[in-house]
């Protein structure tokens, strides 16, 4: 069977002190070519035994929009978790506990 290539590509304008202006990303096999304020990449090198990350966020992203992005993250990384390992217990453990931490910070609110 042959196998199928994609590519995503992300291109990062900076400033004279190196800091984020633009971050463009493109994903032409699902027809993304847009903005984003701000893009965490996480890549497992087997080698090493560790996580290799990019965290990358524009002047213009907001302290609130950071916010609200860290906890989104937070809660979709805990779905992979929990597809990947099966470890329902301790994805609900995280994910009740940063359902908190959003409600403190004001990413949530009760209801």
């Amino acid at each position: 069977m042959r196998m199928k290539t994609s590519e995503i590509k992300i291109t990062v304008t900076v400033d004279e002190n190196h800091l984020p202006t633009q971050i463009k990303w493109e994903a032409p096999d699902a027809g993304e070519n847009s903005l984003c304020k701000s893009a965490m990449i996480a890549l497992w090198d087997e080698k090493e035994n560790s996580t290799l990350r990019i965290d990358l966020w524009t002047k213009e992203m907001s302290i609130d929009e950071m916010k609200k992005f860290f906890h989104q993250n937070v809660m979709t990384l805990t779905d992979t978790y929990i597809r990947a390992t099966g470890d329902k217990m301790t994805g609900k453990e995280v994910k009740d506990f940063f359902t908190e931490i959003g409600m403190k910070t004001g990413v949530l609110s009760r209801k």
